[in-house]
């Protein structure tokens, strides 16, 4: 029954054929989750013998539905095929393989004692394989062609570093009349921007859902995190407080900061900067 104000849209359930020549499966693209337990390895699923390229070896995804985003898709998916509740992972990232017409979405995902079963019957298996052991599966062909690329990010997060003095003084907006009040504007602002993701500054098809750090000094220091910002104090030193923070970490980190002196000491840690102009115009998006 149609009813009245309600426009339904075509049925995500169909093959696509690309540019390339070649069917995919779903209207609106497709995504699966590639969760990563650093002591189990990366969750396989062996599909069933009747669906598309069947007895091969990939990650639990399918279809996304019309108005559903990847990283919803790629959830659902994971639970629907192996029984992976939302709340035993967290995503970290993305990764986009774009055939114009169709694309399919990567979401990497880090878990917290998920545990995994056959849970349809579009699923033969569930395994926990060790990442350097994919290779030796009888895998999927697209995500054999994938694999390398995935697996050099498989178990990473982001983490943004942001240096909440020199982001605030970066624009003149009368923030010198409230530090305090500026510093939470931008902590809100980040917030949603942790959520919303970043891209990575070395591969355009690649999105991050940061871990956000955001170190505050001075008038600032009391400022308080939300969910999705840790705020750091420092009593004095800001710069070195960054460092600090920087330098326990176990990731891909990028600092957000425009002081020369700051950028040569955690660039000499690994970290890749983010200029405050970039960080602004990404959270003007928002």
């Amino acid at each position: 029954m149609c009813h009245a104000g309600r426009v339904s849209r075509p049925s995500a359930s169909v093959f696509v054929r690309c540019s390339c020549g070649h069917l995919h499966w779903g209207r609106y693209g497709a995504a699966g989750l590639l969760l990563v337990d650093p002591a189990r390895g990366v969750l396989l699923q062996r599909r069933a013998w009747w669906v598309h390229h069947g007895r091969t070896w990939a990650l639990p995804g399918g279809a996304i539905e019309a108005g559903e985003t990847a990283r919803s898709a790629a959830a659902r998916e994971a639970f629907e095929e192996a029984s992976v509740p939302a709340d035993a992972f967290r995503a970290v990232a993305a990764s986009v393989v774009d055939h114009g017409e169709w694309s399919y979405t990567t979401v990497l995902a880090l878990a917290d004692g998920a545990e995994a079963r056959v849970a349809n019957t579009e699923s033969a298996e569930v395994r926990w394989v060790d990442p350097d052991d994919v290779p030796g599966y009888r895998l999927h062909h697209d995500f054999a062609a994938a694999w390398p690329a995935l697996r050099d990010r498989a178990g990473q997060e982001l983490v943004l570093v942001v240096d909440a003095a020199n982001v605030v003084g970066s624009r003149p907006d009368g923030w010198w009349r409230d530090r305090h009040g500026a510093a939470e504007r931008l902590r809100d602002q980040l917030a949603k921007l942790a959520e919303a993701g970043v891209p990575d500054p070395d591969d355009a098809a690649v999105t991050w859902w940061p871990r956000v750090v955001l170190v505050v000094e001075g008038q600032a220091k009391h400022v308080t995190g939300v969910p999705g910002v840790e705020v750091v104090a420092a009593d004095t030193d800001g710069d070195s407080k960054i460092v600090e923070v920087v330098a326990r970490q176990q990731a891909k980190v990028l600092v957000a900061t425009a002081d020369r002196e700051l950028r040569r000491r955690v660039e000499a840690l690994g970290a890749s900067i983010l200029g405050p102009g970039t960080l602004r115009s990404q959270l003007d998006e928002l």
